[in-house]
């Protein structure tokens, strides 16, 4: 008679803990990189060039999924590379897009003609909304003259504090594809957390 043998079941090698967890760890990394590659940024703001909207210190957060649909819009507030020194990351408010014309007029803002209304801007001792100045005349600056109208593919930038700001007025305007995030908050300190 002829005997069957019974293949015992070889138990499957077991992996363990350690790499479920390497596993995990490593798709946390890749979702981390891929978060903040293409979805939001994180940055410290070093002067006072936006106060009072965000202070000298503050570390705020920027969104860039809605900048793969659309280029920056007047009044946004943005984050770009610094056309003055490389490595270095600017914030400041975008008052006038590709093909509009700026004109500074007794101290006061005009795009296509139109006076700006500006509540962010700082004000000064008497309250009043600080003077936009040319700054054309100091050294090294790209000699804007006014009227200026902005180039294509181009935004014109300002900081809020008008008499603390190299932007624009100093640099000449902002490549769009040197901008690298829409400001949406203030996240620290907790004094300062807000929407922007």
């Amino acid at each position: 008679m002829a005997k069957h043998f019974r293949e015992e079941a070889v138990p499957e090698p077991r992996h363990g803990c350690g790499s479920w967890l390497m596993g995990t760890v490593a798709a946390g990394v890749l979702l981390a990189v891929a978060l903040r590659v293409f979805v939001i940024g994180a940055y410290y703001v070093p002067s006072g060039s936006m106060r009072e909207t965000i202070h000298e210190g503050d570390l705020i957060l920027g969104e860039r999924v809605t900048l793969f649909f659309g280029g920056p819009e007047a009044g946004d507030i943005v984050t770009f590379a610094s056309p003055l020194d490389e490595g270095e990351t600017l914030v400041k408010r975008v008052i006038a897009t590709a093909g509009q014309t700026i004109d500074l007029v007794d101290g006061f803002v005009y795009v296509d003609g139109e006076r700006l209304d500006e509540p962010y801007v700082i004000r000064d001792d008497e309250g009043s909304q600080a003077r936009t100045e040319s700054l054309s005349d100091l050294g090294g600056s790209a000699g804007i003259s006014y009227p200026y109208t902005v180039p294509e593919n181009c935004i014109w930038v300002m900081g809020d504090n008008r008499t603390n700001s190299k932007d624009s007025r100093f640099f000449g305007p902002v490549s769009v594809d040197d901008v690298t995030s829409r400001a949406i908050l203030t996240y620290w300190p907790l004094s300062d957390i807000g929407l922007l």
